[in-house]
């Protein structure tokens, strides 16, 4: 029997570390929701009370419902200036497209405070707009825009424009030419995008902190609560969102390894 080199050995090793490192905490938040106490008992004492007060707060119902108003808003409005930015620079070689991606990428390299913070003084001082989920969702899709518009762009990147260009030679309009043959073919990748735009915006502070006001949302609620201390509700709502985020991810895995999700467009 062969024995496994001492790099692969090695290889698995720091790939088990790395897991470890990045999914210990959260298991570590799920176990504490959990415990009956969370100051590491030991034998555990198993309960589900922390999950069962937390369906009876309804400020975290309402944080909850503005959380998927703002995720939701967010994801179509990205998805929309994604994919046509997107299809802009990659379709037409304009001698500007260059520095229309640069300024698609740009909100990558800024905090989110300072976007939170630069968008509510000119919605304020410009628009004169009040903090709400709309202004939330405008501010939010600052970021996400740059997120989808680079994941679109890792996926059209292999598209072949000539598609589009044969079926404008048999007669379609533009608008018909994306709505039959460019859309069915990229779909996947606005969808990844779109899911990416979703998540960002659902677990977003520091963006949606200065541009609601007195609304609500789940990252917002929970961060007031530590103000006050740690309440075990917060590791339960903690849980539920990660565990949200992970069968959402299984979800796109199994229809990837299935077939019926495909990323590369020449598969479609």
């Amino acid at each position: 029997m062969k024995l496994p080199s001492l790099s692969s050995m090695n290889g698995a090793l720091m790939l088990g570390l790395l897991y470890t490192f990045l999914y210990a905490p959260i298991l570590y938040i799920v176990y504490l929701s959990l415990m009956e106490n969370s100051v590491w008992p030991f034998p555990p004492t198993w309960t589900l009370e922390w999950y069962v007060n937390l369906a009876d707060m309804s400020d975290f119902h309402h944080g909850l419902l503005n959380s998927l108003l703002i995720a939701i808003g967010t994801m179509v409005v990205s998805g929309i200036f994604a994919v046509l930015g997107a299809t802009a620079v990659l379709k037409y070689r304009a001698r500007g497209r260059v520095f229309i991606a640069a300024l698609y990428l740009s909100p990558l390299f800024i905090a989110h405070v300072l976007i939170g913070i630069s968008t509510l003084m000119f919605n304020r001082g410009v628009l004169n707009m009040p903090g709400n989920i709309p202004t939330a969702i405008i501010a939010n899709s600052t970021y996400c825009v740059a997120v989808a518009f680079l994941v679109l762009l890792a996926q059209l990147a292999r598209y072949d424009w000539r598609l589009d260009e044969a079926a404008t030679v048999f007669g379609a309009s533009p608008a018909r030419t994306f709505m039959e043959v460019t859309l069915p073919n990229i779909w996947p990748a606005l969808f990844g995008a779109a899911t990416v735009a979703f998540i960002l915006s659902f677990n977003n502070l520091e963006i949606s902190f200065y541009n609601l006001g007195a609304t609500p949302t789940l990252p917002t609620i929970a961060w007031g609560t530590l103000r006050h201390g740690i309440k075990p509700e917060l590791y339960a709502l903690a849980s539920l969102v990660n565990a949200f985020i992970f069968l959402l991810m299984v979800v796109l895995y199994s229809l990837l390894r299935s077939g019926r999700l495909k990323l590369d467009p020449r598969d479609q």
